[in-house]
């Protein structure tokens, strides 16, 4: 029976991308498949009652210089966006929009805004540079803004954080497999033994 990872995320956070860049090498390997959940991670922040732990200064710092050594162990570029913190309604509706619409063209989306914020230091908050950043990767920006503004595309994101929220998700990135909870990039040990410890 193939497993399957549930994988919440939010493209603001630093550690979910992290996350995104070692999970299907992960699944791959286990032979097991990857269910993305593309979530508002504010709207968990604002449900659960937490904060990012950049609320805490001497936490947010230490948290970035550790995201940096995993970064270096796992050879994936990886930079403290000075533009953070991130609005990603749009973004995360926009990743929402393409999973239904556009299958195919959801990760390369993903993967170009990850790279935007957490390698290239763009400033995500300004419309025009995400318009340049999917432009550049190959999106047609104004088609992603119409379907960022789809009444389906907003209630599917609710509905998913919602959801996160009701399953004890508290943060980013959260990943499940077989109803077990596991959270933070730094659990993916777990998650790997998990995926290769086949029923």
């Amino acid at each position: 029976m193939t497993q399957t990872v549930e994988f919440y995320f939010d493209v603001g956070s630093p550690a979910a991308y992290i996350a995104w860049t070692q999970l299907p090498r992960m699944a791959a390997g286990a032979g097991a498949t990857i269910d993305y959940r593309p979530m508002l991670l504010g709207g968990v922040f604002q449900a659960t009652g937490n904060h990012s732990p950049t609320t805490v200064p001497a936490k947010g710092k230490y948290m970035m210089d550790d995201l940096g050594r995993f970064a270096a162990r796992y050879g994936v570029p990886f930079v403290m966006n000075p533009h953070f913190p991130f609005n990603t309604l749009m973004l995360m509706r926009g990743a929402v929009g393409l999973q239904m619409r556009d299958p195919e063209r959801f990760v390369p989306y993903v993967d170009a805004v990850y790279k935007a914020i957490w390698a290239d230091a763009k400033n995500m908050n300004d419309p025009d540079v995400i318009g340049q950043v999917l432009q550049a990767a190959g999106f047609n920006p104004i088609h992603l803004i119409a379907l960022a503004g789809d009444q389906a595309v907003k209630d599917r994101l609710k509905a998913i954080t919602q959801g996160a929220v009701e399953r004890g998700v508290f943060g980013a990135p959260t990943f499940f497999i077989d109803g077990q909870m596991h959270w933070g990039q730094d659990r993916l040990d777990f998650v790997k033994q998990a995926l290769e410890d086949k029923p």
